[in-house]
């Protein structure tokens, strides 16, 4: 299943985006959220210089109909905001994407990472072109399966050199200690491992080589 990141625009009519403008230096973190087309719910952690000093702000913005506050510390503040306009939430969701929580908006940029389905990616994105939300895809790549890739033999020896330590950082076994203790030549295991990481790192090249950098995505 494809891996996601994208880098949304949030909308100016979420009063997140303007705030976190404002206030570029304090990260938004959303801990749940949930929206329907009329009325959003986000509980937030705000992390950062004058965190709690936000509140009244946010309270200040004709579409935020409350604002509940929670603990507090220097740096860090967790408040509850519903808001009446909830374009961003309600929009994700209609396309059918679930938000994994936690999720981060700092700047006026949301910073969405998700497993989906490929035509699940696909409608989040035209959903989002349709109400005008800018994104830009940072990377997709897909889950290499190594069921697949490799054959028994491959994934057995690689799981027993995974295991004995001759992938770690130093080697905790060289390659003629670990072909004697399989009893395998120690010309085959040096093969077999080397066909091995071919194929594994010829599939993991072809599927994750990350999407252009910063290619904004607008509405017509």
């Amino acid at each position: 299943m494809p891996y996601a990141k994208l880098t949304i625009t949030v909308p100016e009519a979420v009063w997140v985006s303007d705030v976190s403008q404002s206030h570029p230096d304090v990260r938004f973190r959303v801990l749940a959220a949930t929206a329907n087309d009329d009325a959003g719910v986000a509980e937030m952690e705000l992390v950062g210089p004058d965190a709690g000093l936000i509140s009244d702000e946010i309270r200040a913005y004709e579409t935020v109909s409350a604002v509940t506050e929670f603990e507090s510390e220097p740096g860090r503040h967790r408040i509850e905001v519903e808001t009446t306009m909830p374009l961003l939430l309600s929009s994700i969701q209609a396309s059918g994407v679930p938000l994994t929580t936690p999720f981060e908006v700092r700047d006026g940029e949301m910073l969405l990472e998700e497993r989906l389905p490929q035509e699940r990616l696909s409608k989040l994105g035209d959903t989002l072109a349709d109400v005008g939300i800018q994104y830009t895809v940072e990377q997709i790549r897909q889950h290499v399966d190594s069921e697949s890739v490799l054959t028994d033999r491959q994934r057995w020896l690689i799981g027993e050199a995974i295991d004995r330590g001759y992938y770690d950082t130093p080697r905790r076994t060289t390659l003629t200690a670990l072909a004697e203790e399989l009893d395998i030549a120690a010309s085959t295991c040096s093969e077999v491992l080397h066909r091995a990481e071919e194929r594994v790192l010829k599939q993991f090249v072809r599927t994750d080589r990350p999407a252009p950098a910063r290619t904004p995505v607008h509405a017509d």
